[in-house]
């Protein structure tokens, strides 16, 4: 952690004055192909996660890539950790979608778990499902366990009763964006549609907490509103214990983290590939309520987040943190870049991620 991180993406500003930057390759001089990804700490080792992306398209070929360092600067691809299935049959069949990959060690079984965002073949973004695959090593393989929504049949914990108990004409909801649609969305609409097959999965990320408990934050709801699941104590599963926060917000792109005794969280809007302006949340429980900021973003660009979007956050020792997001380019997502910056805090304790070149851990 000596060296100087240089920050890939910089397009963003280095377009401004025309100057031209490289991509961030790995130590056999191959671009590093892992978006949408997050970092697993362990055994003196970072592996990066993330979604190999191919040249041209959005299907997954390939499967979720591993990188290895240990001085997150320098990384060796360790190989593909969860390839695509073979079998046409299987749900991580060749031609699915598979996002957001995060990797969290469960110390009482021993168990590396990996939880990613998957649409199945030929469903767009139709099927909104939560993969997980387990394994004995950090970097994999990872075996395939299964796809699932999330806790079919139960509602979230903060859903008031009456809102439990409505009774939805769909008719009279077809039409979005109206004032009617909003309030409905924020009642429910979307949780009652879902209940029986379980609440809606996409864009991602895990979080556990100083006590060992492990958290799944999703987007759900058409992307409409966030969701925090609960993981059962072996990481592979529910206790049925979940939460809606901002209904009807239309945040993606999660990202936590937790400083002292605040749990932070940045998101993004719903705005396709296109950069947008970031969100920023607090609580002082993982169950909320949760309290919306101005985004933390200082410098040129700021009002569009770089140019990325939310990936993860990194914590590191001494409350040191490193915030993660993708440039996105999707005439060739192989090829989007990567932007990484160190989270600091102003006087009042708030979160400030500002533009730098270049930096190093203080």
């Amino acid at each position: 952690m000596e060296r100087v991180l240089v920050l890939l993406g910089l397009f963003v500003l280095l377009a401004m004055v025309g100057k031209a930057q490289s991509d961030w390759k790995d130590v056999n001089g191959e671009y590093i192909n892992a978006h949408g990804g997050g970092i697993l700490a362990y055994g003196g080792k970072y592996y990066w996660f993330g979604e190999h992306r191919p040249a041209k398209g959005f299907i997954t070929e390939v499967g979720v890539n591993c990188y290895s360092s240990t001085d997150l600067c320098n990384w060796k691809h360790e190989g593909v950790a969860l390839p695509v299935s073979p079998e046409a049959e299987s749900e991580i069949g060749k031609g699915c979608i598979m996002e957001r990959p995060k990797v969290i060690y469960n110390k009482k079984t021993g168990k590396f778990v990996l939880w990613f965002h998957l649409e199945l073949k030929d469903r767009g973004y139709e099927a909104a499902r939560v993969g997980m695959a387990v394994s004995d090593t950090p970097a994999g393989p990872y075996r395939f366990v299964r796809s699932m929504r999330v806790n079919p049949g139960i509602f979230p914990m903060n859903m008031s009763q009456p809102d439990r108990n409505m009774q939805w004409d769909w008719d009279k909801y077809k039409e979005w964006w109206t004032p009617e649609w909003r309030k409905a969305v924020e009642e429910g609409l979307f949780v009652q549609r879902d209940l029986k097959d379980g609440q809606m999965s996409r864009d991602m990320t895990l979080f556990v907490d100083d006590d060992g408990k492990a958290y799944h934050i999703y987007s759900s709801e058409e992307n409409l509103t966030l969701q925090i699941a609960e993981l059962t104590d072996d990481y592979q599963g529910y206790t049925g214990k979940y939460i809606r926060i901002f209904p009807g917000g239309h945040n993606e792109a999660p990202a936590i983290f937790k400083h002292g005794n605040i749990y932070w969280m940045i998101t993004s809007g719903c705005t396709g590939w296109a950069p947008n302006e970031a969100r920023m949340f607090s609580a002082s429980s993982i169950w909320g309520p949760w309290t919306q900021h101005p985004h933390p973003f200082i410098g040129p660009g700021a009002e569009k987040t770089f140019g990325g979007q939310s990936t993860y956050v990194l914590s590191l020792p001494e409350n040191k943190y490193i915030f993660m997001a993708d440039v996105w380019k999707p005439d060739s997502l192989m090829y989007s870049r990567y932007i990484w910056l160190p989270i600091e805090f102003d006087k009042a304790g708030m979160p400030v991620i500002e533009w730098k070149n270049s930096w190093k851990p203080k």
